[in-house]
């Protein structure tokens, strides 16, 4: 987090992101909005050197970025969220680095079955859900008058969309 947005900035944090997650770039797709510092010659020049695919929101659709819509609504339903600007751009920064390890390593996430996405990127979901599973399906077998149909679907979820696709109408 920095008191300016840049290009350079941006691309800086692009870099280092998939340096320190070991994440290979080339086909990614790095969705955007149309900001200065997203669209700057600095970050698209890297993101082609890298393969990486630029998307961005369509202009005036401020819903057009569903993942950090999602993102920005649950840092501000935290109880913690401040109600006042924040004191220093050091506060702001410890606030920030609290919520991304709550949001990664305590906050269970409904679109990953429950799990957080530290336990999901680990590989850790999958014996956490087969767990899970077992659970319901000794404890269906043992009062099967409380269940009316099937038990919760633990497997593991392969893809996540916000917006999933659309089917044709029948």
């Amino acid at each position: 987090m920095h008191d300016v947005e840049s290009e350079e900035l941006a691309k800086e944090l692009f870099v280092e992101a998939c340096r320190r997650l070991d994440v290979n770039p080339n086909g990614m797709v790095f969705h955007a909005d149309n900001g200065a510092a997203m669209k700057g010659s600095t970050l698209q020049a890297t993101l082609q050197v890298l393969g990486v695919v630029p998307s961005f929101s369509r202009p005036r659709v401020s819903n057009d970025n569903a993942f950090a819509e999602a993102h920005f609504r649950t840092m501000k339903y935290r109880p913690d969220f401040p109600s006042r600007p924040f004191a220093s751009l050091a506060v702001a920064r410890a606030w920030v680095e609290s919520f991304v390890a709550w949001y990664n390593a305590t906050h269970l996430h409904s679109g990953i079955r429950f799990v957080t996405p530290a336990q999901r990127h680990a590989g850790q979901d999958l014996a956490i859900l087969e767990k899970r599973a077992g659970v319901y399906a000794a404890a269906r077998e043992r009062w099967p008058e409380r269940w009316s149909g099937s038990t919760r679907n633990w497997s593991r979820i392969q893809h996540v969309r916000l917006t999933p696709e659309r089917t044709a109408a029948a």
